[in-house]
């Protein structure tokens, strides 16, 4: 026999998670958060390396409040977004990446689709940011902060991989921006998604 009831099968997930976590530093919020990352992930690792700084949570969820368009840098990242709960929240999703005029930047501009696409979302005038995949996409939203092109609500800032993934990542810690991010190479738009749906569900519900 085995669980077949989703919400039943994430309940004791959840009891699971809450056995092993142990004694952190987070608060309530934060602890939500990093339990639907652990959720999504498998991986105990991410109690050790979740860094919120500058009230990531409270400006996160008055932007959600607030009806915001959200900027992310992958498909995965779109499709793991809850929809339904985007909706009741009256938020927007947006992803670049396909945009034949990301395309034509990319070529020009000879860098990345991932950076093209966080150009065209200031250009639309986006300010929340949601990042699982690209350091690209990461060092130039900060590079526009520091052109003082964009001013961002918050940014979740969780790219993964060795090239470029820690460091954007390190950077990003550097400037006084609400935001979340993990130390190291571990991330991913699953990881990004998660934390959005979590955001959402504390604000609209499930």
């Amino acid at each position: 026999m085995y669980i077949k009831n989703p919400m039943e099968i994430e309940n004791k997930s959840m009891d699971i998670i809450d056995e092993i976590m142990g004694d952190t530093n987070f608060n309530e919020e934060e602890m939500i958060i990093a339990k639907r990352m652990i959720h999504t992930t498998g991986d105990f690792d991410y109690r050790k390396i979740i860094v919120f700084q500058n009230d990531f949570i409270h400006e996160a969820k008055e932007s959600i409040l607030s009806g915001t368009k959200i900027f992310t840098d992958t498909k995965m990242a779109y499709m793991g977004i809850n929809k339904p709960a985007l909706a009741r929240a009256n938020c927007e999703l947006k992803c670049f990446i396909d945009d034949e005029r990301v395309f034509k930047m990319s070529k020009e501009l000879n860098t990345t689709r991932s950076a093209c696409a966080v150009d065209l979302a200031v250009e639309e005038g986006i300010d929340a940011f949601v990042i699982g995949n690209a350091p690209t996409a990461l060092f130039r939203i900060l590079e526009l902060v520091k052109e003082g092109k964009l001013n961002p609500k918050f940014v979740v800032g969780v790219p993964v991989g060795f090239v470029g993934a820690a460091e954007s990542k390190e950077y990003l810690r550097e400037f006084d921006i609400p935001s979340i991010s993990t130390v190291g190479n571990k991330g991913g738009s699953n990881v990004a998604a998660s934390i959005i749906n979590a955001l959402l569900y504390m604000v609209v519900g499930r």
